[in-house]
């Protein structure tokens, strides 16, 4: 199996440093292929924009998904985004190692998302959900929250804009979430007891079933 994580911390010795280093070990421990974006690191520009593009379609009017699309057929995105698309069609399973903010993304993760995760290479032309671009990859969030269990009674809820809007968009198949919360506030033993339960779940990973999400034709959309 070819795995990318795509890991957004600033700190390689936070706990998501130590989440996203355990999943390197363990999967190529297993013979799986790795590939890590450290996003922070390569200094990955979350901004959308023109300089997306090493050149524009010359339509009168600008419209960044319309670029997108004229930038897939032409062949004409810029390095870095180019870069990411790549390892993501290399890839079979996508890790996303990210702290939780404010119910969401970090801003650097949303933005890669915005920009690699573009119209006509992920999605678009009635090609969506079930029936999207990226179906037959499979997807998992690895998160890690300042909060208590208790304020996130349902994580794949919680996490279901990112889950079902994006991931799941695009046609990915989206294993269960995993959560280690509240490291900051734990101590050792803890922390260790997290590492502990994650390394079970990437030991699972390749027998995990996908959270069930309705169809296409099941929302009635054909």
């Amino acid at each position: 199996m070819k795995v990318l994580i795509v890991y957004a911390h600033e700190n390689p010795a936070s706990f998501n440093g130590a989440m996203k280093d355990l999943a390197v070990e363990v999967l190529t421990g297993q013979g799986h292929e790795v590939q890590v974006s450290d996003l922070y690191a390569q200094g990955f520009n979350p901004v959308a924009g023109k300089h997306d593009f090493t050149e524009l379609s010359g339509a009168e009017f600008y419209k960044y998904q319309a670029e997108q699309v004229a930038a897939g057929e032409r062949g004409t995105f810029a390095a870095d985004v180019r870069a990411e698309m790549d390892k993501l069609l290399w890839a079979d399973l996508v890790i996303f190692q990210f702290p939780m903010w404010w119910f969401h993304l970090p801003a650097i993760l949303k933005g890669w998302m915005d920009r690699v995760l573009a119209s006509g290479f992920a999605y678009g032309n009635g090609q969506m959900f079930d029936r999207g671009k990226l179906a037959g990859k499979r997807a998992i969030c690895a998160i890690t929250t300042g909060g208590p269990a208790a304020f996130y009674p349902d994580l794949a809820e919680s996490l279901k804009p990112i889950m079902f809007g994006i991931l799941y968009f695009t046609g990915m198949q989206v294993l269960p979430p995993f959560g280690a919360h509240a490291p900051v506030q734990a101590d050792d033993a803890a922390r260790a007891g997290m590492l502990a339960a994650y390394r079970e779940r990437l030991e699972q990973l390749a027998a995990t079933e996908p959270v069930k999400y309705p169809t296409m034709a099941e929302m009635g959309m054909g």
